[in-house]
């Protein structure tokens, strides 16, 4: 696979190469140059194979040319060793379960994935490398817990003081060891501008070896082809099938777009947000107007300037009218959220967290879904125990937690603080 930039003033690159930088020398975000597209009969002989098995054919497919078969059918069954279930509410509504991995978050898959080819890629070098992540909630978790105690690699987690749940820090602020928390006095695009400034500094990236681990890393995002390809897979043949994506900084929805390049059977995506709707107003006006995020109930997906916006305009060759042809927004406030918790747990008997609420908003709210016989798949991205502060008191009961969160919370906190600005966060690396 030969990676580029999407803002094109940086030098191709191999795969190994653009998941160890993170992010281009030109600031922008590194995309395969071309994603061969896979004729019929390969994704009809995948039909009916376990989820692992299809992961092992999509990444071959893309990136075998680097990474011998057998070390990654290895690594792919190893980091990819939970299962992802597809829940059908009725006849043509399904969730998509992704929130059954170590830490109870979609972004599993690509930590887990990503962690596992770092570490193959570093070939037993012992050159210390740091992998800086900004989050929102749960990327945080799923990058430590997958990088924990990896040799000669250390991770640095910035996030938003006050802005994240209980059960999200306790997941990442109690490990210790190679994972250092750092709250920071500001948002989400505080930490994420943070960064991105971090990996321009000229300075620090002479004595610091930085990668990243957020969705600008191809290296996470591509692995989350997998479960696109998986779950179209489940569907009938000749059903037209529309994703709703629960949205904030746009590297799953991205992902989706990606796979559907190589083939598989999607027909259509709704990009489900909640009010932090930069990428909902591109595709009404055609004008990229990043706003501060605003706090919400869904707080992973609060996101005023999201950074896969740009892969998305490149995947689409900066066309805005050929991405609302295949995308349709869908916005949603937090009074909406919690009528959609409720209901759920009301007419079907489940339980969501709120950004899977907000997905399922996107499916029955989208323009298609008067149209049968169109089969909706609704992307389930945390357990709803994750959120139980918002879930409990809009179903009326307590939810179970899973003895993993429920040692997290009572494990002490290890946190660093700073404020947003780069020469404090230069400090601590």
């Amino acid at each position: 696979m030969i990676c580029v930039s999407t803002r094109g003033s940086a030098p191709p690159v191999s795969f190994s190469e653009a998941v160890m930088a993170g992010l281009a020398p030109d600031g922008g975000l590194y995309v395969p140059d071309r994603i061969a597209r896979q004729p019929g009969a390969w994704w009809s002989a995948l039909r009916g194979r376990p989820f692992q098995d299809v992961a092992v054919a999509i990444a071959n497919a893309l990136i075998g040319d680097e990474i011998p078969s057998v070390a990654l059918d290895a690594i792919v069954c190893d980091a990819l060793n939970f299962p992802i279930p597809l829940v059908a509410l009725n006849e043509r509504l399904r969730m998509v379960e992704l929130f059954h991995g170590p830490t109870f978050a979609f972004k599993d898959v690509g930590a887990r994935m990503l962690a596992r080819l770092m570490s193959h890629m570093q070939g037993g070098g012992v050159e210390p490398l740091t992998v800086l992540v900004a989050t929102s909630g749960d990327t945080g978790s799923a990058v430590a817990q997958a990088f924990f105690g990896l040799p000669h690699t250390r991770v640095v987690v910035l996030y938003p003081e006050g802005q994240v749940t209980a059960v999200q820090e306790a997941q990442f602020t109690t490990l210790g060891g190679n994972v250092t928390a750092v709250a920071v006095n500001g948002t989400f695009d505080d930490c994420q501008r943070l960064a991105k400034a971090a990996f321009a500094d000229a300075d620090l990236s002479a004595r610091v070896r930085l990668t990243s681990a957020n969705s600008i890393s191809l290296g996470r995002l591509l692995p989350q082809m997998f479960y696109y390809a998986y779950a179209s897979l489940q569907v009938p043949e000749g059903s037209p099938l529309i994703v709703s994506v629960p949205s904030g900084n746009f590297g799953n929805l991205a992902a989706g777009v990606m796979a559907w390049r190589m083939g598989a059977p999607i027909e259509r995506f709704v990009a489900a947000t909640n009010v932090n709707d930069t990428v909902p107003r591109y595709l009404r006006t055609g004008v990229v107007e990043p706003r501060p995020s605003v706090s919400t109930l869904a707080n992973a997906m609060d996101v005023g300037n999201p950074s896969n916006l740009e892969r998305l305009q490149w995947l689409f060759a900066g066309n805005c009218d050929a991405m609302r042809g295949m995308i349709e927004p869908s916005v949603h406030a937090d009074n909406e959220v919690k009528a959609a918790i409720r209901e759920l747990h009301n007419t079907f008997g489940y339980v969501a967290d709120p950004h899977t609420a907000i997905g399922y908003l996107g499916a029955v709210h989208s323009s298609f879904f008067r149209l049968p016989p169109s089969v909706f798949l609704c992307l389930g991205t945390a357990h709803p125990a994750k959120f139980r502060e918002v879930v409990e008191p809009v179903i009326g009961r307590a939810l179970d937690l899973p003895q993993a969160l429920a040692d997290a919370l009572a494990r002490p906190r290890l946190v660093r603080r700073i404020d947003p600005a780069l020469v404090h966060l230069v400090k601590l690396l």
